[in-house]
């Protein structure tokens, strides 16, 4: 019988994600973490009907809420304390400092913006990046046929070999009986000559 499934929580960032899962290695797999959320309390199984409703439709798939408004977000994120400035720069206006920092000719017209890089190289990159591809295809071709020919005439030299193997075999086994022959012949002809 499957586990009964429960819906667990993490914090992503600015959203909850929610996944149904049977345990909470199972959750932990889902979300793609080798950490025990659990363990240091920033994941944790949710009861509410409202919030499992979804999940539980659809088991093992992580679903991402955002926490809130982008205006609540960013009321919820910790006060920055800014580096204490020196008198003159304090003193001075917001839109100055910005009107200081933007690039300016000596007219005190703002510089053009740079023109829009070329893809030329690019181009040139991807050009040789296909003509190697297509140089190294039809040098494997060729050695396919290289490799190809080499096979056959593997297989014709090893038909030769062994028609020449076999037709020494036969030879050897022919001299062979008639030593075998003319050694017994000579043995019986010496025994009647002893005698």
């Amino acid at each position: 019988m499957p586990r009964a499934l429960k819906v667990f929580r993490t914090p992503i960032g600015f959203h909850d994600a929610y996944v149904a899962a049977p345990t909470k290695k199972a959750a932990l797999a889902a979300w793609g973490s080798t950490h025990d959320l659990f363990a240091r309390g920033v994941a944790e199984i949710v009861t509410d009907p409202a919030l499992t409703e979804e999940p539980l439709a659809q088991p093992g798939v992580v679903l991402k809420r955002s926490r809130g408004t982008t205006a609540e977000q960013i009321a919820a994120l910790p006060a920055v304390e800014r580096p204490a400035a020196s008198t003159d720069a304090a003193a001075e206006p917001e839109n100055a400092k910005a009107r200081r920092s933007a690039p300016t000719r000596a007219n005190g017209k703002p510089r053009p913006a740079p023109p829009r890089p070329s893809p030329q190289a690019l181009e040139t990159a991807e050009a040789a990046v296909a003509d190697a591809e297509r140089r190294h295809a039809e040098e494997n071709r060729a050695l396919d046929r290289e490799q190809a020919a080499l096979d056959r005439k593997r297989r014709d030299q090893a038909r030769e070999q062994a028609a020449v193997l076999k037709t020494l075999r036969d030879s050897a086994d022919r001299a062979k009986e008639t030593y075998a022959a003319a050694l017994k012949g000579w043995r019986a002809a010496r025994t009647t000559g002893e005698a």
